[in-house]
């Protein structure tokens, strides 16, 4: 029996301003640097809260059909949290699925941080944010940056996280029609995992960075040194994550706008604010209050 429905809250997407390899672990995972912005932009989550225990994915048909139940990061993130909490509350969850699959944008983490916080909420449980990412990261590197929703820092595998502010900038987004493996990025020979590493006050004085997993995805993803090439006619341009989507930046809508428009027919894009604090705590602070 369903026991309330609520509306749809955002699982936004977010870039990496910059990303280096500093190293590698003995357990082969990688060593990094990479600073998180939030943007305003991304999926939405609805969530019908049962009395039944089930957890049950509206979309099935739909958005992410091909991807497993059992695979589902929103489903497991659900899951993870009705074992944690002992809640024998059930769900139904809907999805408007608006950001790419093995994009760079975080869609998936996204998805399963909105899915902690919003349940977090509707079954009661009371849990902190603390333990809300720590649940996160079970779940994957980046969700925690999701569930603290915060323009963030990252070190050791992502997991080392500390909120810093920059300027809300407006970026343009392509999104180039592939879709790259993280697996097969991170396991390529020729990735640099030697970067020096540099310090938050480095990054926010404008040390020069970049995005040490380009080199590697533009040798097998043509598309994505398509999209770089054209938009570096214009303004400099990244790759965001592993790829495949590229960015740049803006200091007012306008100009994003403006090469938007000029974008060659056919291509896909999005002009998005990258915030300091996202939508989802916006929502889940207005949530608690009323």
């Amino acid at each position: 029996m369903s026991l309330s429905s609520t509306l749809w809250w955002p699982a936004p997407a977010k870039l990496n301003l910059f990303l280096h390899i500093t190293g590698r672990r003995d357990d082969g995972y990688h060593l990094l640097q990479t600073v998180f912005v939030i943007l305003d932009y991304g999926d939405g989550l609805s969530f019908t809260v049962t009395d039944d225990g089930e957890i049950c994915r509206l979309y099935a048909e739909g958005a992410m059909a091909d991807v497993p139940f059992e695979k589902d990061l929103i489903v497991r993130a659900a899951q993870l949290l009705q074992q944690y909490s002992g809640s024998s509350q059930g769900v139904e969850i809907d999805l408007q699925k608006r950001l790419p699959m093995g994009g760079g944008l975080g869609g998936g983490s996204s998805d399963a941080a909105t899915t902690l916080v919003a349940l977090n909420q509707l079954w009661d449980l009371g849990l902190s944010i603390d333990e809300l990412a720590q649940l996160g990261l079970q779940l994957g590197a980046d969700v925690p940056v999701f569930v603290r929703g915060q323009t963030a820092w990252a070190e050791g595998v992502g997991e080392q996280i500390e909120p810093i502010e920059v300027k809300e900038m407006w970026y343009l987004v392509i999104i180039p029609p592939i879709t790259v493996s993280t697996a097969e990025i991170f396991s390529d020979s020729q990735l640099i995992r030697d970067t020096s590493a540099i310090t938050i006050r480095d990054f926010l004085a404008g040390h020069t960075v970049a995005n040490t997993l380009e080199a590697v995805v533009e040798k097998g993803y043509p598309a994505v040194v398509e999209a770089l090439d054209w938009l570096r006619q214009y303004t400099p341009a990244r790759m965001t994550g592993s790829g495949a989507c590229v960015f740049a930046a803006f200091e007012d809508k306008v100009q994003a706008e403006e090469l938007k428009a000029k974008m060659p027919e056919g291509w896909k894009g999005f002009i998005a604010r990258g915030v300091n604090r996202s939508p989802l705590l916006k929502l889940a602070d207005s949530y608690s209050a009323g």
